[in-house]
């Protein structure tokens, strides 16, 4: 069976249905997800063991097949020629192969396409900090990255590096020069590759994911010494996303990284995706501000204070998840069941619509 052609046609019928992933899995007929529901294609048949093993081949390069077996599953990127990308996840399951491919439109939004906040632009005109986009997997997290990076792109000639596993957007440079590096294609690890930018010349460093100590003590020193480096975390707010960063250290190391945290830090994005009424997601924000407060409290291991100050800053750009879904039940953009079952504390955004 030609199996190029029979994942070409599936990732056709995912373009042109607007799903967001499509599933390949042994017994099940392949199925997409659109707007958050899984919707099995009833004209395809149902995936055996042999047609998922061979599309996996299809989509792999021999090193990637070795890999694979070796490891057990692979995250690697596809082009679908030239209409999108998709990022795609081999994994073994009772012993048979499934697949999880999540689409990546090849134009990348801005700010303003993604309904996100203006405060956003703030950071993207800095030279030097750290700022950190967080929230759990398949929230938007990478978009968002990628309208940050792009805009920079447009806007400032500075050398950008970033370094993806895999590499999900793909840049044309503007006025800056932007070299993408994805893990095991062109570096082996997170770690390597960023203590290598230090020797690269880079004024703008994007790191796909903080994984572990290494990565994240990397990080931290090259947004001290005057880079502005942008990262993912899978957290659900600020306070959580700096009580990792923290926890991660040795006890004995803890108080240094507090102490270079409240100094790196530009700020902080959660976002969370809430279903549409008219159809679709939204993001909803918890923005945070790295300002003297927030740095102070950092210092102190008083991180459990910062909410407070996230909720009477508004002026400074700063608004908590509760406040952010209630102002979108307000502009009539997703429903109050909605906001109710997303948020981390549902009285509160039943005060705040009061």
């Amino acid at each position: 069976m030609d199996y190029l052609n029979q994942i070409k046609k599936l990732l056709a019928i995912v373009l042109e249905e607007e799903a967001s992933d499509l599933h390949i899995s042994v017994g099940h007929r392949p199925t997409l997800r659109i707007t958050g529901q899984l919707i099995p294609l009833a004209k395809e048949k149902k995936i055996e063991s042999v047609d998922a093993e061979g599309i996996a081949n299809a989509l792999m390069n021999d090193l990637q097949q070795k890999k694979f077996l070796e490891e057990k599953e692979i995250d690697f990127s596809h082009d679908f020629e030239g209409r999108a990308r998709f990022r795609i996840n081999v994994f073994f399951q009772t012993g048979d192969i499934s697949l999880a491919l999540r689409l990546i439109p090849v134009k990348i939004k801005t700010i303003e396409e993604l309904n996100i906040p203006p405060i956003l632009h703030e950071f993207t005109n800095r030279s030097q900090g750290l700022v950190l986009i967080t929230g759990a997997s398949s929230q938007g997290k990478t978009t968002t990255l990628a309208a940050l990076i792009d805009e920079i792109n447009h806007t400032r000639p500075v050398h950008i590096i970033t370094i993806e596993d895999p590499i999900e957007y793909v840049y044309e440079d503007d006025r800056a020069i932007i070299d993408q590096r994805e893990i095991y294609q062109d570096t082996l690890s997170f770690t390597r590759a960023l203590r290598a930018t230090f020797r690269q010349n880079p004024d703008v460093i994007m790191v796909g994911e903080m994984r572990d100590l290494e990565t994240i003590s990397t990080t931290i020193t090259a947004a001290e010494t005057g880079h502005l480096v942008f990262a993912t975390l899978h957290t659900n707010s600020a306070s959580q996303t700096i009580h990792r960063i923290v926890d991660v250290f040795p006890a004995e190391q803890q108080n240094q990284i507090r102490h270079q945290l409240s100094g790196s830090l530009l700020g902080i994005v959660s976002q969370r995706l809430i279903p549409r009424i008219k159809g679709g997601f939204i993001p909803c924000c918890e923005i945070m501000i790295g300002n003297a407060a927030v740095g102070n409290l950092i210092r102190e291991n008083k991180v459990h204070e910062i909410p407070a100050v996230i909720d009477t800053s508004s002026k400074e750009g700063m608004i908590s998840f509760d406040r952010y879904l209630a102002n979108l039940v307000r502009k009539k953009e997703i429903s109050l069941k909605n906001a109710i079952d997303y948020s981390l504390n549902p009285t509160e955004v039943k005060n705040l619509l009061r």
